[in-house]
């Protein structure tokens, strides 16, 4: 299992529009061939700042979500929103193994 885990700051006047557009995100990248997870989750103590964590099957079905629609779609529009550039951190799962 392939986890990736986004940190993303949004400015503060963008956070509801960052809202919208990756939860609609969230509902097309669940519907992904290999996905196993893909969760939205916001800091409490810093409400414009958010966590993606991306679960799918394997190297492959991770990589493919990246060329999806929707994420290419979700990337352009949420970039000018951002405070800095968001940060993605790639992990291999220990256990549970798929």
């Amino acid at each position: 299992m392939i986890v990736t885990i986004v940190h993303v700051e949004v400015r503060p006047e963008h956070v509801e529009d960052f809202i919208r557009a990756t939860t609609e995100n969230h509902y097309e990248s669940v519907k992904e061939p290999g996905n196993l997870r893909f969760d939205v989750l916001r800091n409490d103590a810093q409400p414009n700042r958010f966590l993606l964590y991306e679960a799918y099957e394997n190297d492959e079905k991770a990589a493919a979500h990246k060329l999806t629609a929707h994420y290419l779609k979700w990337r352009e529009r949420v970039a000018p929103w951002m405070a800095s550039p968001r940060e993605g951190i790639r992990h291999t799962a220990i256990v549970p193994d798929l």
